[in-house]
């Protein structure tokens, strides 16, 4: 197998000892009409890109702006920064495009493509399309989410492709602004942590076991403990406490 840009990234890091994510879509605003526009602008403490660090434990700052339209249609871009590197300089921006709605009753399809890019790393080597689909629905007060996301074969993967397939659940604590929130995620391919971390070549696992505060309507606060399988190195594929402030409109 060869090594893929990310392996490039996890190397670098790892020398020095030391996610995008699919993008969630933003609250939405009250506009009126067939096109709306949300966004959102957040601090954390750290970018964890699927249980593997790509800011060296350090903050980073992040924002998104999308345009939603009433059929369902989206578009947007994500940005944030990163641990500088030769292939992906220090800033990941990634735009994005797909359709969301229900397909059957309360059950809600989310089918797209993220294309994520690296304008002042090794731009045309470390760029890497990829395409995501999700379903998601409501048990009684909690609230559940399967996705997958498949980049094909890409020189920015070492000519090899990548498949990870994820499930979340969510619930509202009664009588409060908490929410409580899981996710366990399960990478197969170019971008497996074991082959990040220089472990195997096998497929592995992340999760995140996490809370949130909405704090008011646009201001909330969240926290999480996020895990991910291969070796353990600090500031890079540790277990970690995630914090983040975030400001959506």
């Amino acid at each position: 197998m060869l090594t893929s840009v990310r392996g490039l990234l996890a190397a670098t890091l790892l020398a020095g000892c030391g996610l995008a994510a699919t993008p969630a879509l933003a609250d939405e605003t009250d506009a009126p009409g067939d096109i709306t526009v949300t966004g959102s602008v957040s601090l954390v403490t750290d970018y964890r890109f699927r249980g593997l660090s790509y800011t060296d434990g350090d903050p980073a700052i992040q924002g998104s702006i999308q345009v939603n339209h009433s059929s369902g249609f989206y578009a947007g871009v994500w940005g944030s920064n990163l641990e500088d590197s030769a292939v992906y300089g220090n800033l990941e921006t990634d735009f994005y495009a797909g359709w969301t709605g229900e397909v059957a009753s309360g059950l809600t399809a989310d089918v797209g493509i993220t294309y994520y890019v690296y304008f002042n790393g090794n731009v045309g080597d470390a760029n890497i399309f990829e395409p995501y689909a999700s379903l998601s629905t409501t048990l009684g007060p909690v609230s559940a989410k399967v996705g997958m996301a498949y980049a094909w074969k890409q020189d920015s993967l070492g000519g090899d492709d990548n498949l990870y397939v994820y499930g979340e659940l969510g619930a509202g604590i009664p009588g409060t602004p908490i929410s409580l929130s899981t996710h366990l995620g399960y990478s197969s391919g170019a971008l497996s942590p074991n082959l990040l971390t220089a472990k195997s070549t096998d497929g592995g696992f992340d999760y995140s076991v996490g809370a949130s505060w909405a704090i008011t309507k646009n201001l909330s606060a969240s926290v999480s403990y996020v895990g991910v399988d291969g070796n353990s190195f600090d500031s890079f594929s540790n277990d970690a406490v995630v914090g983040s402030i975030k400001f959506s409109f």
